[in-house]
């Protein structure tokens, strides 16, 4: 590929990284305001229009009426509160849209005009293949809540997000790639810090899906404990992982005090290299997020603070990305 055309692809891609960025912050919104239940059928065209009469809010609105959450949740919640939850979701869900077509688009005319390499071709098309199937996932997630429980499978919300950041990450270590002169081999120690900045942001999706953050409020301690007694309290011990919220808050602390080690020490180990502007960033970011953390866990969650966490985690794994990127 040219150097032009080089260019040209990787500030597309970061175009389509920052609208996925945009995505998952809305996402959390929308999952922080229990708005995500709020439309009851998955239609990829027709569903692109809003409602544009007050009947056809009536219908929507008797169709959600029928829904666990309002049931169980909102029973008292009228049409004109059903707008306020629904605007999240169909917000949500025309950025999948938009993102869509702005990958699409310019990925056929690249194509067409012969712009892109075989395998960066093939790379590309897998990644529009990813976002399908990323519309598949939320839809997925969105129907474990319209059964009996009004409250999504914590396993499918964690796979929609980590499905979108496979695509952000993605979009990111390939749109770098292009702007590199020189190709080579990461650091491994970048790459760890990475992976765990990737597991930790996983690991909060099981936080937010059994609302771990809500039944403990304290920081450093969990409730007054270093390891809360009830965190091994399910048989076998390995369930306690996937379905035991003290557990769930453990492992995803654990991830931090870890990375309080490992983030400085990398930047530490690259202050002498190229690298050092990205690891500067990390680590900024880094203490961010981790008072973004706390203040969310201090202050049981509230929408704007725990939305920002949120995209900070998603800055945070693209400032990791970089870095482990420079640091060839």
């Amino acid at each position: 590929m040219e150097s032009r055309d080089r260019r040209a692809v990787a500030a597309w891609l970061f175009l389509c990284a920052a609208l996925v960025f945009v995505m998952i912050v809305v996402g959390g919104i929308t999952r922080l305001t229990e708005s995500g239940l709020s439309i009851v059928e998955w239609q990829p065209l027709v569903g692109a229009l809003p409602p544009l009469s007050q009947a056809d809010w009536e219908l929507l609105f008797q169709k959600y009426r029928a829904t666990p959450q309002f049931l169980k949740v909102f029973p008292d919640m009228d049409v004109e509160g059903f707008k306020t939850i629904f605007w999240w979701e169909y917000i949500h869900r025309l950025l999948g849209r938009v993102i869509g077509l702005v990958f699409l688009l310019p990925f056929l005319w690249f194509l067409v005009r012969r712009k892109l390499d075989q395998p960066l071709a093939w790379k590309l098309a897998g990644l529009f293949v990813l976002g399908g199937l990323q519309g598949a996932m939320g839809w997925y997630m969105v129907k474990s809540g319209l059964v009996d429980n009004p409250r999504v499978s914590h396993f499918r919300l964690t796979a929609h997000l980590g499905l979108a950041l496979v695509i952000f990450c993605a979009e990111m270590w390939i749109a770098i790639g292009l702007l590199q002169r020189e190709p080579g081999k990461p650091r491994a120690f970048a790459l760890l810090v990475l992976g765990l900045v990737l597991l930790m942001a996983l690991s909060g999706g099981f936080v937010a899906g059994l609302r771990a953050g809500h039944a403990y409020s304290s920081f450093p301690l969990i409730n007054g404990h270093v390891i809360p007694p009830e965190a091994f309290m399910l048989e076998p011990w390995w369930r306690n992982f996937l379905w035991n919220p003290a557990t769930i808050q453990l492992t995803h602390r654990g991830f931090f005090w870890l990375l309080l080690v490992l983030v400085p020490l990398l930047w530490w180990t690259l202050r002498r290299t190229p690298a050092f502007l990205a690891a500067n960033h990390l680590l900024g970011i880094f203490f961010l997020q981790a008072g973004l953390g706390i203040a969310t866990v201090m202050l049981k969650v509230p929408v704007p603070v725990a939305a920002a966490h949120q995209a900070g985690a998603v800055l945070l794994l693209a400032c990791a990305l970089w870095t482990a990127r420079a640091s060839r």
